[in-house]
């Protein structure tokens, strides 16, 4: 049965087998069973609303920190188009699109003159995603400059959250999984005009020289343990330069896992799983993932 049989009408686009490899900042990855890109808020509001109940739906943003099994996602993949990629301010306030790049944030905030917003510069995902993993680098998390959020769940309800009802965490939050966030509204500091691009090019100067962003990478793979520097525990471990397939660690910065060429999501799946137990063989430190691993392995992939 066709995808346009089986869904219903939409203004957006509705495709059948997508590739994901191609969207994906590793550069691998299998396909979705199906892709939507909602034209606009109406849009996917009424797609949610009458698609059958027991699909299973996955969001997916910049997938900046995101692992995407060569196996693929199976039922509907969601990704936000430009509609949710606006951006307005009014005072010290911003109205964010789900979708805008945090880089772009960062830098709007600071043509506004609107300060707290530097460290986002540092980050390659979406809002939406950044707030839902309450994403953050250089001593800064997102949930700083939030205010208040918009949602979608997955019958197509819309709910309003307040930042200080959200119960955040070193990279987690409460937002539960079923929750589409749209729209998010941040709170600037005004008048900083001289200390913020001072700021943002001592992040984007820290960044070039520590991080090895001509890399095909997802940034930091592994959680920092409490009181502790997860590259400093790899690094310790005797795993910087260690390879799987065409994956590997770092040798610039070894909590970033990389493709080296040619490599898998299998090669870096495994490769993570190999430096978590090395790290704890070695350390007696357990290492949690960073990275959100979603969809089947190969053996499991559908045609």
């Amino acid at each position: 049965m066709s995808v346009f049989n089986r869904f219903p009408p939409v203004r957006g686009v509705l495709q059948e087998k997508v590739s994901l490899s191609k969207k994906s900042r590793f550069g691998v990855g299998g396909i979705a069973d199906i892709l939507f890109v909602p034209e606009d808020m109406d849009d996917l509001i009424m797609f949610l609303r009458n698609i059958p109940a027991d699909e299973q739906i996955t969001i997916l943003g910049a997938m900046s920190n995101v692992l995407v099994r060569d196996g693929g996602i199976r039922g509907i993949v969601i990704i936000l188009g430009d509609w949710f990629k606006k951006v307005f301010v009014e005072d010290n306030i911003l109205e964010v699109g789900a979708g805008v790049q945090c880089s772009k944030l960062s830098t709007i905030a600071m043509d506004h003159e609107l300060g707290g917003f530097e460290f986002l510069m540092g980050l390659p995902g979406t809002v939406g995603g950044a707030i839902k993993m309450n994403a953050g680098c250089f001593g800064s998390e997102i949930s700083n400059v939030l205010f208040e959020c918009e949602a979608v769940t997955s019958k197509g309800q819309i709910k309003w959250l307040k930042s200080k009802d959200i119960k955040f965490g070193y990279r987690t939050s409460g937002i539960p999984d079923d929750l589409i966030i749209t729209r998010a509204w941040f709170k600037g500091v005004p008048n900083v005009k001289s200390s913020i691009p001072k700021k943002v090019k001592e992040i984007v100067d820290k960044r070039r020289e520590s991080q090895p962003l001509e890399k095909k990478s997802c940034g930091s793979s592994f959680k920092n343990p409490e009181n502790k520097k997860a590259w400093e525990l790899i690094d310790s471990a005797g795993c910087r330069g260690m390879k799987v397939g065409g994956a590997m660690v770092s040798e610039k910065h070894c909590n970033f896992l990389i493709n080296d060429g040619g490599a898998t999501a299998e090669d870096i799946e495994q490769l993570g799983e190999k430096i978590i137990k090395q790290v704890l063989e070695k350390t007696g430190v357990q290492l949690e993932w960073e990275i959100i691993r979603l969809g089947e392995k190969s053996g499991n992939a559908q045609n």
